[in-house]
């Protein structure tokens, strides 16, 4: 019996991945509109039942494709902070990320386009507020991590910083996804600016 219930479990995990696999390439190629359950069902080979059985609706679905994508952005920035180098290849190297990163066209107008539904679905908009702010705090540890192995610290509240950088990004995304010649170098000259030697106490 324990070997059913671990193949089981197994077997939705894997079903789970799948969807959102599939799904992931379906929201980024058309759309969030554009996208249906019953497509995403086809294409991953299972019936509308398993999707249902995995997610409550599409919101959900979206949400968990957008969760991935989430979740190895933040692991590339975690690596780019994580280097034994000096802040200022540290603040290169994250340059050169928000260069590979933001504003990629399909990625950022998924993003808009679901961040439109949350003006008509409760639901939808309590969870993109919570993911922003995890997406803070993670950025206020990466941030006090950082200024304090160099010596430094921010000229404003580092929960003010966090949230300044992470409105620049979505900004910086929106404007450089329609224009691709943006210079993401200002990313860098802001983070410069919002730093300075730590003051003897």
């Amino acid at each position: 019996m324990p070997e059913t219930r671990v193949s089981r479990a197994e077997r939705q995990r894997q079903t789970r991945e799948r969807l959102i696999e599939v799904a992931g390439d379906m929201f980024l190629d058309v759309g969030y509109a554009g996208t249906s359950l019953d497509k995403v069902a086809l294409e991953a080979g299972f019936s509308k039942g398993a999707v249902y059985s995995n997610f409550a609706g599409k919101e959900e679905l979206c949400m968990a494709v957008l969760d991935e994508i989430h979740a190895e952005k933040i692991r590339l920035v975690q690596q780019v902070f994580a280097e034994d180098a000096s802040l200022d290849v540290r603040l290169k190297n994250f340059v050169e990320w928000t260069r590979s990163s933001l504003g990629e066209p399909q990625w950022t107008a998924l993003e808009a386009e679901f961040a439109a539904v949350a003006r008509h679905n409760e639901w939808v908009a309590t969870e993109l507020v919570k993911r922003h702010r995890e997406v803070r705090r993670l950025i206020v540890t990466l941030i006090e991590a950082t200024v304090a192995d160099a010596g430094l610290e921010t000229t404003i509240p580092v929960e003010d910083v966090a949230t300044a950088l992470l409105a620049l990004g979505a900004g910086l995304g929106g404007l450089r996804a329609l224009d691709p010649r943006i210079d993401m170098d200002v990313f860098g000259v802001i983070l410069a600016g919002l730093v300075r030697p730590k003051r003897d106490q």
